[in-house]
């Protein structure tokens, strides 16, 4: 039975919240992170929530913590340890067990890198277990010079009966995927007993409205739901929920083809007339604006909740090795999982594996999508929404910084 999401008390100080190391990697809300912690399984499984983001553009980022049956905790990708994280962590430890194992299941996402070596400290008990093939630029550094704890931190072995919880999951490495500058590496984990797959970034799901985690702070709902630098929003739920779907198509499709940037210079001047030109305000800059249809695009892109492969990964990563991942995704779908935890958006989220692997469908010949559509023919995606990202990965293939995408050869 799934528990009410435990809110931050009211009487917490704000160095509760305090993470010290956000120079590192300096996303929004920075150095204060605030904790939700939600019992997916009872007496099993639980999720801890924080934002990240730049300009406002902030979506969930999540843990999820693991009572094994030998005693003790599983934590996979582990997030700010903040004072109030920790001490959500410790009251499961006073009633299961210690943080036994720490799993940073990714190679190329910095802002699940960024908290293992912190968190590990934050449990010196714990055995770290990482997905092979870290890198880091320009140089390739040991691992315990990126913050891990040289005599507890191991690389996951390809075969899983080797690690001391194998008898409580499963795993599949995907990747790597060579990026040229670097890899894409993903390990999704299957809990036996509560037939869950955790993943980092390769799932999504779209949630209507704003996540609980994203509505303690409503001012980055609120700022991206104005349509212009004069305009003063009230805070509302309709309001807000206008503002996390605006973020999202921000988030997924960088400038989705509903948005235009303004010109510097109205930019400029708008900014000067703003009717908020605080510091918090970005001194009033508002450069670009929404046109009509947005709503549709957020709609389209959701798909009723569907789960999904987010644009970026689409156009920029996974199709570099479409049969890596596709193989992938078939060993994945060898469990008889019937919920998904990801590190992003909604969670958890009911899907079989079927559902799973037809979000990769769009790598593999295929029925086609509709005319002016991208994707796959189950899920088409409006093809203006991803020219942002085709442009890019023009660029990135002209100046040889990655490779170009390939294509899956079918039997």
């Amino acid at each position: 039975m799934e528990s009410q999401p435990a809110h931050p008390n009211p009487l917490s100080h704000s160095s509760d919240w305090r993470w010290p190391w956000w120079p590192l990697v300096p996303l929004y809300p920075f150095s204060q992170r605030r904790t939700i912690r939600r019992e997916v399984v009872s007496d099993r499984i639980w999720t801890f929530e924080q934002i990240q983001g730049i300009l406002y553009v902030v979506v969930p980022i999540r843990m999820t913590v693991i009572r094994l049956d030998m005693g003790g905790l599983l934590v996979y990708a582990p997030v700010a340890p903040t004072p109030e994280c920790v001490r959500l962590v410790n009251e499961l430890v006073a009633e299961y067990g210690e943080v036994r194992y720490i799993i940073l299941p990714t190679t190329s996402g910095l802002e699940h890198k960024v908290f293992v070596g912190p968190f590990a400290r934050k449990f010196p008990k714990a055995q770290v277990f990482v997905a092979p093939e870290q890198w880091s630029y320009p140089l390739k550094l040991p691992l315990s010079w990126l913050g891990l704890p040289a005599k507890r931190t191991h690389i996951l072995p390809a075969d899983c009966s080797e690690t001391p919880f194998s008898r409580e999951f499963s795993y599949a490495i995907l990747g790597p995927i060579n990026l040229g500058l670097g890899t894409f590496g993903e390990v999704a984990f299957f809990h036996w007993r509560s037939q869950t797959l955790l993943l980092t970034d390769t799932i999504i799901s779209i949630p209507e409205q704003p996540p609980a985690i994203v509505q303690l702070d409503p001012y980055p709902l609120l700022f991206h739901a104005r349509d212009n630098a004069f305009q003063t929003v009230a805070d509302h739920p309709t309001t807000r929920q206008k503002g996390w779907q605006r973020i999202t198509l921000f988030s997924l499709y960088f400038q989705p083809d509903t948005l235009d940037p303004l010109p510097l210079k109205q930019a400029l001047s708008d900014a000067l007339k703003a009717s908020d030109r605080s510091r918090k305000a970005y001194f009033g800059l508002f450069p670009f604006q929404w046109r009509s249809g947005w709503e549709e695009a957020f709609n389209t892109l959701r798909g009723d909740g569907n789960i999904l492969v987010a644009p970026i990964l689409q156009t920029l990563i996974l199709n570099r090795s479409p049969q890596v991942t596709l193989a992938w995704a078939d060993r994945v779908c060898e469990w008889n999982f019937n919920r998904i935890i990801p590190c992003h958006f909604d969670a958890p989220i009911t899907a079989t594996p079927q559902e799973f692997r037809e979000a990769f469908s769009f790598l593999e010949p295929q029925e086609a999508p509709p005319q002016g559509y991208l994707g796959s023919s189950k899920h088409p995606l409006p093809a203006g929404d991803f020219t942002i990202l085709q442009n890019i990965d023009k660029r990135l293939n002209q100046w040889g910084i990655t490779p170009p995408p390939a294509s899956a050869k079918m039997p």
